[in-house]
């Protein structure tokens, strides 16, 4: 099922999402959910809080390139379900243009690291670590924030951040 978005200035973004503690159909439901709303608008990755659910779960699912026409790019078993995410280890630096779900339409560079290396649960609170230094890398710093009430909007400069707040809010008040 699609769910809504929750999206900037909501202030639900900036909730610091609680553990899951238990792993069951209810999680999994909502995982389906979430994957089913990430595809429908088109995103990469999705946290539970952009649908308004302040749990540590979040999944990505990169596009793969190269795909013959007519075949799913981002296939339900590539998706990456990620519960109660850390990031153990991180270093290096790069720069990488993002875009949120949450911020539609809004693509900035960001500076994150290069590597990182997360342990977390799969669906059934099995753990898992995984490390990373490519595009898979900036997305799942980028669900992590979302998990501890960030978007990816404060990482910008002062000067960025100004021009954003002002481009979005004529950009609301039109809609």
């Amino acid at each position: 099922m699609v769910r809504e978005i929750v999206v900037y200035p909501d202030k639900r973004l900036k909730l610091v999402s609680k553990p899951v503690e238990t792993f069951d159909e209810e999680l999994h439901t909502l995982l389906d959910d979430m994957y089913d709303t990430m595809r429908a608008k088109n995103g990469v990755g999705l946290a539970a809080i952009q649908v308004g659910i302040d749990q540590r779960v979040l999944i990505i699912n990169i596009p793969l390139e190269d795909i013959p026409e007519g075949e799913d790019e981002q296939p339900r078993e590539n998706t990456l379900e990620m519960i109660n995410p850390v990031i153990i280890e991180k270093d290096g630096s790069t720069k990488f243009q993002e875009g949120c779900l949450s911020v539609p339409g809004i693509y900035e560079e960001v500076e994150r690291a290069k590597h990182v290396k997360v342990e977390y649960c799969d669906r059934h609170g099995e753990k898992h670590v995984i490390e990373d230094d490519d595009f898979l890398a900036i997305a799942m710093q980028h669900e992590i924030d979302h998990l501890e009430g960030r978007v990816f909007i404060e990482k910008l400069s002062f000067i960025k951040r100004k021009k954003f707040e002002k481009e979005w809010k004529k950009r609301r008040k039109a809609s």
